[in-house]
C-alpha cells in the first residue's frame, strides 16, 4: 500500500468525490470513432501488422473515424519511414478498466499481428484500481496474448492526468499522482521482464490545439503526434 497517497485521498475525499461527480456531469461525452477499425498502408500482403488494444484512445474517441485514430496514424508513420506495407487493427472499449477489457476481449476474433500495443490506465486511475491487482491483470493479459502473438506486449505510458486541464484541482493533481503510480507498474514490468513487456513513453497531449472538443481526449492532430512519436520509438 502506498500510504501517503491513500492518506491524501482519505483527507480530500469529500472534495474529490464532489469534483469527480461534477466533472462527469459537465464534461462533453464524445462517441467512439466510426468506420472500419482496420486498414492498411501500402499494397499486397502486409509486411507488418499492428494491433492496438485498450480504452478510449484505442476506440478512437476524439476523432470521427478510426483511420484518424492511433493505430492508423502509427501504421501510416511506420509505412512512411520504412516503405513496408503495414496493416492496422484497433480494438477499444470507451470507459473500460483493464478488468472490463479482459472480460469482453475475444482473442479468437483478433487478427494476426506482430506488434501488439496496450493503451490503458486512465479508467483504472480514476477507479483507483490497486496497483498489485493492476499488475496481476497486466501479467494475465500478456500470458493470454502470448499464445497467439509473438514478441513483447507494448505498454503505452499512462497519460499524465495532472496535466488534464479539463479536471479541477485538487482532483487533477491526485489523479496525476495515481497515473504515475500505474505507469511505474509498466516501467517495472518492462525492466524486470523485457522478454514480455516494453514500455513506450510518448509526450503528453496537452496542447489545446491537439485535443478534441472535450479537452480530454486527443483530436486528429493529437493522434498524429502520438503516431509519429511511437513510430520513432519502434523504428529506432
Amino acid at each position: 500500500m502506498h500510504l501517503p497517497f491513500w492518506l491524501t485521498v482519505a483527507l480530500l475525499s469529500p472534495v474529490l468525490v464532489y469534483q469527480g461527480r461534477k466533472a462527469r456531469r459537465t464534461t462533453i461525452r464524445l462517441p467512439e470513432a466510426g468506420g472500419a477499425p482496420r486498414g492498411q498502408y501500402g499494397s499486397g500482403e502486409p509486411e507488418r501488422r499492428i494491433l492496438v488494444l485498450g480504452e478510449s484512445t484505442a476506440a478512437g474517441v476524439g476523432v470521427q473515424t478510426h483511420d484518424q485514430g492511433l493505430a492508423s496514424q502509427l501504421a501510416k508513420r511506420l509505412y512512411q519511414r520504412t516503405g513496408k506495407s503495414t496493416a492496422w487493427h484497433s480494438y477499444g472499449i470507451n470507459g473500460a478498466t483493464l478488468a472490463e477489457l479482459m472480460t469482453q476481449l475475444d482473442l479468437s476474433a483478433l487478427p494476426e499481428a506482430d506488434l501488439v500495443l496496450l493503451s490503458m490506465g486512465v479508467n483504472d486511475t480514476t477507479g483507483l484500481t490497486p496497483r498489485r491487482r493492476y499488475r496481476q491483470q497486466i501479467v494475465t493479459l500478456q500470458r493470454a496474448l502470448a499464445d497467439r502473438f509473438p514478441g513483447p506486449l507494448g505498454l503505452l505510458s499512462v497519460p499524465p492526468m495532472d496535466q488534464f486541464t479539463a479536471l479541477p484541482s485538487p482532483l487533477r493533481q491526485v489523479m496525476g499522482w495515481r497515473a504515475r503510480q500505474l505507469d511505474r507498474v509498466y516501467q517495472q514490468l518492462a525492466r524486470t521482464r523485457p522478454e514480455a513487456f516494453v514500455h513506450l513513453c510518448y509526450p503528453a497531449v496537452t496542447d489545446p490545439g491537439l485535443l478534441a472538443a472535450d479537452g480530454y481526449h486527443p483530436g486528429e492532430r493529437g493522434y498524429q503526434l502520438m503516431g509519429e512519436t511511437l513510430a520513432e520509438l519502434l523504428d529506432s
